[in-house]
């Protein structure tokens, strides 16, 4: 006689639990074998054989005993699994195209930069020679307004005027957001 027969299949439709139980032991192994042959990852196999089974459980009034259970069981199986596969294969579709978008940005993001840093170069290069080397001391080597003044042989108080008249045309000519990104990457 066929397993599982209609007998225990009514009486797993009736809640019985210890049916129940001869039928998922009868199937447990070849129900794995199968899900591993689709999705070749042992925990999803068995986790989906147990979801299965418990949904099978849930619904067992729905159960009709004169029909084929073997291939309603697989169809069960096989349609959870190439569910789990597309859920898969749209997961790594969004990862790989969140991954290009933080790339294109990232880009954007350089070329950006570059372009405010272009802007900052023509606006330093459009200083006077003088204030320009104050600045490239003050910024690039960071040196204090005491020794600039020392080095240049000036007074503080020049070193100090002429940057500020230097940082003052530059915000003139490059927005200030802008500038803040350019002296960061001037120094580095």
């Amino acid at each position: 006689m066929d397993y599982p027969n209609e007998i225990a299949l009514r009486k797993i439709m009736e809640g019985d639990e210890s049916a129940f139980a001869e039928l998922y032991n009868f199937y447990r192994r070849p129900a794995l074998k199968f899900c591993y042959s689709l999705l070749k990852d042992e925990e999803e196999a068995e986790s989906m054989v147990q979801e299965v089974f418990m949904k099978i459980w849930e619904k067992r009034g729905h159960i009709k005993p004169e029909l084929n259970f073997t291939s309603y069981l697989f169809t069960c199986l096989r349609n959870l699994a190439f569910d789990q596969l597309k859920r898969i294969e749209k997961s790594q579709k969004l990862k790989k195209q969140y991954l290009e978008n933080m790339e294109m940005a990232r880009e954007e993001d350089k070329e950006e930069a570059e372009s405010r840093f272009r802007v900052l170069q023509a606006a330093v290069e459009s200083l006077s020679v003088k204030r320009k080397i104050i600045l490239r001391l003050n910024v690039e080597e960071g040196k204090s307004y005491q020794e600039i003044a020392e080095f240049l042989k000036i007074s503080k108080n020049t070193v100090k005027n002429q940057l500020v008249k230097a940082k003052q045309i530059l915000r003139e000519n490059v927005d200030f957001a802008s500038l803040a990104v350019c002296v960061i990457m001037l120094v580095a």
